[in-house]
């Protein structure tokens, strides 16, 4: 990780740690359960770590909005744990889906545990987040949540029925990038917002703010699928690849190919034969035609436009830090 994006990261939950002990606390507390597989299962996640970027989002936006630091603590503790509960779901239901075998460098939990597991403590964080949402009875909050959830899910599907196909458009790749990541990253901000008293115009800064970041993060995160050092990265390079998904660097590879790049792509992506070397052959391809530059270029350009949006809050530490974690976003290597 380059050294900017890797300091702003960490600077960011230097400022916020007392929030996110709180927020780590409640989240091992809400996700005990008395049956010893759900137990043992949220054991290996909670191993597993994260970096908890979701989850502080929120408690940053709460703040930068005049969050009380103390009083509202717990709320925007339990909030964020919320919003990290509905990432995780999602993270265990996507690795069936997948088949990954891999998830933060450790073996996944569905590898672990199988996949009914996965798919039935997802569905138990689900339910968690939506006693807690209860219990603080915001409607908004609750509102921008739930909405959330369901967009993730339309974007899982959409993802699903784009896979293996080639003419896939920039537009509809791009939508599914919306629902998958970048709607959280939104929803993540906007309740931070919610509970932090925003007035209507910051409430819709912080969401634009975390949309584009989303944005940004997950085209950095497609081109890492090709790029990045397996061991840094967490997960196995080339997965994408394998499982046919369509993201930014393949239909930038593909459109600038020749005739043979081409006839390359239909097999190994639309009709899912691959053999030995034809990841590096992909990769070759990719850089050959700057497809990563490409890549690169536009998840800057959602990130300049999350920076934009934070013009409308007067200048703060914090607000520096928000703006550092869009350096992370596009600078990461895992």
């Amino acid at each position: 990780m380059s050294k900017l994006g890797e300091t702003g990261l960490w600077e960011l939950a230097d400022y916020l740690a007392s929030d996110m002990q709180v927020c780590n606390r409640v989240i091992v507390e809400r996700m005990r359960s008395s049956v010893p597989l759900i137990s043992q299962l949220v054991k290996h996640l909670v191993a597993a770590g994260g970096k908890r970027i979701r989850p502080m989002l929120t408690l940053a936006s709460a703040r930068l909005c005049g969050h009380d630091v103390s009083e509202g603590q717990l709320r925007r503790a339990e909030i964020a744990a919320c919003v990290e509960f509905i990432h995780t779901a999602t993270l265990l239901h996507d690795d069936v889906v997948d088949e990954s075998r891999v998830r933060r460098g450790l073996a996944s939990a569905n590898a672990v545990f199988g996949s009914k597991a996965s798919i039935l403590v997802g569905d138990f964080l689900f339910a968690r987040l939506f006693q807690i949402l209860t219990i603080d009875g915001s409607i908004d909050v609750m509102m921008i949540l739930s909405h959330a959830s369901a967009a993730l899910a339309e974007g899982e599907v959409m993802q699903m029925t784009a896979q293996n196909d080639l003419s896939t458009s920039m537009a509809q790749y791009l939508q599914v990038v919306q629902g998958k990541t970048a709607v959280l990253f939104a929803a993540a901000c906007e309740v931070g917002a919610v509970i932090g008293g925003a007035n209507p115009e910051q409430r819709e800064a912080l969401r634009i703010y975390g949309d584009n970041l989303g944005m940004a993060f997950q085209l950095v995160d497609d081109a890492l699928d090709y790029v990045a050092d397996q061991e840094v990265l967490g997960k196995e390079v080339g997965d994408d690849f394998r499982e046919g998904k369509i993201t930014l660097p393949v239909l930038v590879a593909y459109e600038r190919g020749n005739e043979e790049d081409r006839l390359f792509w239909h097999r190994v992506i639309e009709e899912s034969h691959q053999e030995e070397g034809d990841f590096d052959h992909a990769f070759q391809r990719i850089m050959a035609t700057d497809a990563i530059g490409v890549t690169l270029a536009h998840a800057e350009d959602y990130a300049e436009k999350a920076r934009k949006a934070l013009q409308v809050f007067p200048d703060s530490v914090l607000k520096g830090l928000l703006h550092k974690a869009v350096d992370y976003s596009i600078k990461r290597k895992n």
